[in-house]
C-alpha cells in the first residue's frame, strides 16, 4: 500500500500497489502492521456498505464525539464519489480546514479519516457503492453532524444535490454549535497527545 499524508495531520490517502499479470491484479487493501507503522489506528470495530442510486446524492457531514470518536477507512467499490473530510480538533493548527479526494472503482484509492473529523461525500455516478471500516461502534448518543453547505466550512461540491436525508438536511448551523463542539472535541489531557502521535 502507498500511504500519502494530506495537509491534515494523521489523514492519509492510501493507494494500492498492484501486482499485475494476465489474469488482472492482486493487491493488499488493509494491513494492521502497515497502518501501525504510519501511526494509524489499525482497529476495525464495524464494516459498512452504502449504496447510492442517484448521481448527486449527498451523505454527511458526520462524526462521533469522544469517548466514541471513530476513525474511518473509506473506499468506493462501484462508481465514484468526492469525499471530503474536515478537521474538528480544536487544538489542531488546521482546525476547520478540509481535504477533498475523488474515490472511484477505477482508481481504487481509499482515505483514512482520523478521530474527531467530520466526513461526507457526494456521489458522482448513478449506482455508486462505498465501503467503510470504522474504528468505533456506532453510538447514537454521541453522533453529530454539520451541514454540507455550511458557509463556515467553505466546502465546494461538484454537483447539484439530488438526494439527501432529512437528518443531514437539518443539522444546526456551525455558528450555533461551535462552542459545544470545541468543548466536546477537546483532547482529554489524560489520553495523550493524539495530534502529536499522528505526525
Amino acid at each position: 500500500m502507498i500511504f500519502t499524508e494530506t495537509k491534515l495531520a494523521g489523514a492519509f490517502t492510501i493507494d494500492l500497489e498492484l501486482r499485475e499479470d494476465s489474469r488482472g491484479f492482486f493487491a493488499r487493501a488493509f494491513c494492521q502492521n502497515e497502518f501501525a507503522e504510519h501511526g494509524l489506528r489499525p482497529v476495525i470495530a464495524q464494516a459498512n456498505i452504502a449504496f447510492n442510486r442517484r448521481k448527486g446524492t449527498m451523505r454527511g457531514m458526520h462524526f462521533q464525539f469522544p469517548p466514541a470518536a471513530e476513525t474511518k477507512f473509506v473506499r468506493c467499490t462501484r462508481g465514484a464519489i468526492l469525499d471530503i473530510i474536515v478537521d474538528l480538533r480544536p487544538e489542531s493548527p488546521t482546525y476547520l480546514d478540509h481535504v477533498g479526494v475523488e474515490l472511484s472503482a477505477d482508481n481504487h484509492r481509499a482515505i483514512y479519516v482520523p478521530e474527531r473529523f467530520a466526513h461526507g461525500y457526494q456521489v458522482l455516478e448513478d449506482s455508486t457503492e462505498t465501503s467503510y471500516q470504522v474504528g468505533e461502534f456506532y453510538t447514537p448518543g454521541v453522533e453529530g453532524g454539520l451541514m454540507y453547505n455550511d458557509p463556515a466550512l467553505n466546502l465546494t461540491w461538484p454537483l447539484e444535490v439530488t438526494e439527501i436525508s432529512e437528518k443531514d438536511n437539518n443539522w444546526r448551523p456551525f455558528d450555533e454549535v461551535e462552542d459545544e463542539l470545541k468543548q466536546r472535541m477537546a483532547l482529554d489531557p489524560s489520553s495523550g497527545a493524539e495530534l502529536e502521535a499522528a505526525r
